[in-house]
C-alpha cells in the first residue's frame, strides 16, 4: 500500500512501499502505480512528444479522443517557453521582486481545507520563493520546517482572476500559454510554487484546465465525476484527506473510487477536464502554471468568482431547490419521509444520469487506462 506523504526527514520524492522504497525519479514517467486498499491504482497514459512545440501538440490534443471524450491526458516534453531554463530560485526571486503575495503556511505535510489545519500569511515573493525551496529555515511563523503553497490571485482577489501577466509581468513572459481555447475564452493564469513534500485536498473545478510544470516533479492523483458517490464530499472537496491509507472506518465507500495516476516533470502538461477531481503532492520544490478556461458559455459561470471554482448557475440553483424540497419534506412523518425521498432519488436518477458516460468509460476504459495518441516531433 502506498503510503501518505513522506515526512520531513526523508527525501520527499521517496515512495514508500511496505518496507521497501522506490524512488520517483528513478521510475518510467507515468509509470508509477500503487494500490489503494484493495483497488489497482491506474495509470494515466502520456501522449509521446519529443520536445514537441507547443502550437503542434495543442492542435493535436485538441482533436484528439482525450478532449472529445473529456478525459484527463498528459502531454510529455512540451515546450513551454524559456521558463523551463529560466526559472531558477535566484531568478524567480529577482524578476518577481518585492511584490507581497497571501500564502499558505502548514506545519504539516497534508493540507486540509475544510479544517484550515495551516495558516494565511503575507511575504514578499522573493522571500516567499527562497523559503519554500528550503528544507528548514531561519526564518519562519510556525516552526523551522513548517511548508509553503501559494496559489496566485488577482489584483482585486474578490473580483478579479489571477493572470500572470499582470501580477508577475516579467515572468510571464517566459511562459507560453497553451492554446487549447480561443482567446475569448480564456479565465485565469494561476502561478502554483510549493514546497516539496506538501499534499493539497482532493476537489474538483467546475472548468477546463491545464497543469503545466515548469521545475520539480509533482504526483497528480485524480478521480472521475462518475465517482463523486464514493469520495464523501463537502461542497467541491472530499473529507478523505488522506487517500494513500484512508481511514476505511469512516469512508468504506472509498475503496470503490477508480484512481487514476501520473508525475509530472519539467515540461509536461495534464489537461484535467471540468468536473475531475484531483490531488497534487509535490515530490520536489516545484513551480507550476494552471491555465483555466470557460469551454461552457460564458453565461453559464456566476460571474462574481475571481476563483472559477463555484458551482455553474443552472447548477447553484438546482441545488437550492433540492435544498427547498427536502425542508418540505420534513414536514411528513420518517416513514413518508422515507418513501418519497427515494421516489425523488429515482427521478433525479432516470432524468440525470448519463448511460453513454457509463458505456464509453466501459469500453474505453476496460483496464483502468486512458486512451493515448502518438505525437510526433513537428517538422
Amino acid at each position: 500500500m502506498l503510503n501518505g506523504a513522506p515526512g520531513k526527514s526523508s527525501c520527499a520524492d521517496i515512495y514508500r512501499r511496505g518496507q521497501g522504497c522506490f524512488c520517483a525519479r528513478h521510475l518510467p514517467r507515468g509509470e508509477i502505480k500503487s494500490a489503494v486498499c484493495v483497488r489497482e491504482c491506474n495509470k494515466i497514459h502520456p501522449h509521446q512528444s519529443a520536445a514537441a512545440d507547443l502550437e503542434s501538440v495543442c492542435t493535436r490534443t485538441c482533436n484528439s479522443s482525450s478532449t472529445a471524450q473529456r478525459r484527463p491526458a498528459v502531454l510529455r516534453a512540451v515546450r513551454l517557453g524559456p521558463c523551463l531554463e529560466k526559472w531558477t530560485v535566484e531568478y524567480l526571486g529577482q524578476k518577481g521582486g518585492d511584490k507581497e503575495v497571501k500564502i499558505h503556511v502548514s506545519t504539516v505535510p497534508q493540507m486540509d481545507f475544510l479544517h484550515k489545519n495551516f495558516a494565511y500569511k503575507t511575504l514578499p515573493f522573493n522571500e516567499f520563493v527562497k523559503r519554500a525551496s528550503e528544507r528548514k529555515h531561519s526564518d519562519f511563523f510556525l516552526c523551522e520546517d513548517e511548508s509553503y503553497y501559494l496559489r496566485s490571485l488577482g489584483e482585486d482577489v474578490r473580483r478579479e482572476p489571477a493572470d500572470l501577466s499582470k501580477q508577475f509581468p516579467d515572468l510571464a513572459e517566459d511562459f507560453n500559454i497553451p492554446q487549447f481555447f480561443a482567446a475569448d475564452q480564456f479565465f485565469s493564469s494561476v502561478f502554483r510554487i510549493s514546497s516539496c513534500g506538501l499534499q493539497l485536498w482532493t476537489h474538483y473545478d467546475v472548468m477546463d484546465n491545464l497543469l503545466a510544470q515548469v521545475t520539480g516533479m509533482k504526483r497528480v492523483v485524480l478521480y472521475s465525476p462518475q465517482d463523486a458517490l464514493h469520495l464523501y464530499l463537502s461542497g467541491d472537496k472530499s473529507e478523505v484527506l488522506d487517500i494513500d491509507s484512508p481511514d476505511l472506518k469512516r469512508f468504506p465507500e472509498f475503496v470503490k473510487a477508480k484512481r487514476y495516476e501520473c508525475v509530472l516533470e519539467p515540461g509536461d502538461l495534464l489537461f484535467i477536464p471540468a468536473l475531475w477531481f484531483h490531488n497534487t503532492l509535490a515530490l520536489q520544490f516545484g513551480v507550476g502554471v494552471n491555465v483555466f478556461w470557460r469551454h461552457l458559455p460564458a453565461d453559464s459561470y456566476d460571474k462574481k468568482d475571481p476563483y472559477g471554482n463555484k458551482d455553474p448557475v443552472a447548477a447553484s440553483r438546482a441545488l437550492q431547490a433540492l435544498e427547498r424540497a427536502l425542508h418540505t419534506l420534513d414536514e411528513l412523518p420518517a416513514d413518508y419521509r422515507d418513501f418519497y425521498g427515494r421516489r425523488m432519488i429515482q427521478r433525479i436518477q432516470k432524468r440525470t444520469y448519463s448511460d453513454s458516460l457509463t458505456r464509453t468509460a466501459t469500453r474505453e476504459d476496460p483496464d483502468g487506462t486512458l486512451p493515448s495518441s502518438q505525437l510526433t516531433k513537428p517538422g
